[in-house]
């Protein structure tokens, strides 16, 4: 009873069809979304550990940067998220899966930018949203829902 009505009030909090709410830790949920979808030596892009990204999106150091073939996109001298560069890189490498989030990145991602790439080359745009969550939840942050595949 206690997980359902914690499951109804997360759908309902985010205006998302579904969630998992079994995941102890962000990285738990990073890594049940990627071997559902991916397979060993998939390629993935995912934020540059050093721009603002999170160990979970490919960096060398977890297990997704040993597992998938990773791609790092960054930030450009404005601070901001690169879309031209990532859309090069996502045009260049075809990656089976974009990664939306972050955990050190001061800028408002654009979702829909962010999912017009992904849709370009028919990859999976997976956002993690779970530092930025509560924001989302209080309304001042743009809500990835709409625009995530995952």
């Amino acid at each position: 009873i206690v997980e359902q009505l914690a499951i109804d009030r997360a759908k309902e909090l985010f205006g998302a069809d579904y969630a998992n709410v079994q995941p102890h830790s962000g990285s738990q949920a990073n890594f049940a979304v990627y071997t559902a979808l991916l397979q060993p030596g998939d390629t993935i892009l995912g934020m540059n550990l050093a721009h603002g990204g999170h160990l979970t999106h490919g960096s060398p150091v977890n297990l997704s940067g040993k597992l998938y073939n990773v791609v790092p996109y960054g930030i450009d001298d404005k601070g901001q998220i690169d879309y031209d560069d990532l859309a090069k890189q996502a045009q260049t490498h075809k990656p089976k899966m974009i990664i939306g989030g972050f955990s050190a990145y001061s800028g408002v991602v654009d979702w829909a930018k962010m999912r017009e790439i992904a849709d370009s080359i028919g990859a999976y745009l997976f956002v993690d949203m779970a530092h930025v969550a509560g924001l989302i939840a209080a309304g001042v942050y743009p809500n990835p829902v709409p625009h995530a595949h995952i």
